[in-house]
Parts: C-alpha cells; sequence; structure tokens
C-alpha cells in the first residue's frame, strides 16, 4: 500500500509506472548507527536512564533428556533477562564476566543499532564493561554473545 492507494502487482498494471504516477516512493531508514558515547556524555542528559546489569556466566543446564549441557549465558539463562525500555530512554548496560569464566563474552543489542565489534568487544574474565544508547527505535529486539572480537 502505498500513499493509501493500493493496487496488485501481479495485475496487468505497470507496477513501476504506477510508483511514478503516485509521486514515487520515499524509503526511510534509520541511520546505521545510534548515538553512544560515554554514560555521562551530555547527549544522554536529561533522560531516564534504564541500568541493565549482565553477568557472562557459564553453567551446566540439565537438558530434560540426558545429562547437562554446558552453556554461555546472560546472567545465568537462556534466553537472557528481558529489556524494557521506553523510545527515548537511555540503555546503559554493563556486562560483567566473572573471574575464573573459561572464555571473554561479548553483547550485540540489536536496538542500540552499534557495532559490538569493535565499539563494545570482548569482556575479559575479571573485568565489566559499559555502554550506553538512546533507545530511538521502537519494536522487539535481540541481544546476543557479540562471537567475542569474529
Amino acid at each position: 500500500q502505498l500513499n493509501a492507494t493500493s493496487f496488485d502487482v501481479k495485475s496487468d498494471v505497470d507496477a513501476l509506472q504506477k510508483i511514478r504516477d503516485m509521486g514515487g516512493l520515499e524509503l526511510v531508514m534509520p541511520a546505521a548507527f545510534a548515538a553512544t558515547g560515554a554514560c555521562d556524555d551530555a547527549l544522554f542528559e536529561g533522560r531516564t536512564v534504564v541500568d541493565f546489569p549482565l553477568t557472562g556466566v557459564s553453567i551446566d543446564l540439565p537438558t530434560g533428556l540426558a545429562g547437562t549441557l554446558h552453556a554461555m549465558t546472560f546472567s545465568e539463562q537462556i534466553p537472557g533477562p528481558t529489556l524494557r525500555v521506553t523510545q527515548g530512554d537511555v540503555v546503559r548496560m554493563t556486562l560483567t564476566v566473572p573471574d575464573g569464566e573459561a572464555t571473554p563474552h561479548g553483547n550485540d543489542m540489536h536496538a542500540s543499532q552499534v557495532t559490538a565489534v569493535p565499539t563494545f568487544g570482548a569482556v575479559q574474565p575479571g573485568t565489566s564493561k559499559t555502554y550506553c544508547y538512546i533507545a530511538e527505535v521502537p519494536g522487539v529486539y535481540k541481544y546476543h554473545c557479540s562471537g567475542v572480537n569474529v
């Protein structure tokens, strides 16, 4: 549906001509990357800040069939905890990887529109990393381990 006018592309109507006749299409896409910065950046002043602490840790999970599965998790959950914010809020995500964890963890939050590597990158065992972004685009988004600098 374009400009409240619909047409069947499979009909004998020349779809491209119909689009031209209606004044063309304007495709609007969000910026490739959202604005980010240090969490005390002036960009974030006056906005609600939602803290989202995660722990990257491996645990043994029962499979329900036979034995257990050794899994990398966020805060010992699969899937990880749910983050709910209002458009315009600042998300302050902190990932902590406990000392003694076998491998680094990363975090790729699709809603942030920020590439995890190199913006976020790997969090080594025994360390934490925090980044902030403005929740600009409404929707439901996934987050996952960023593949640790892959």
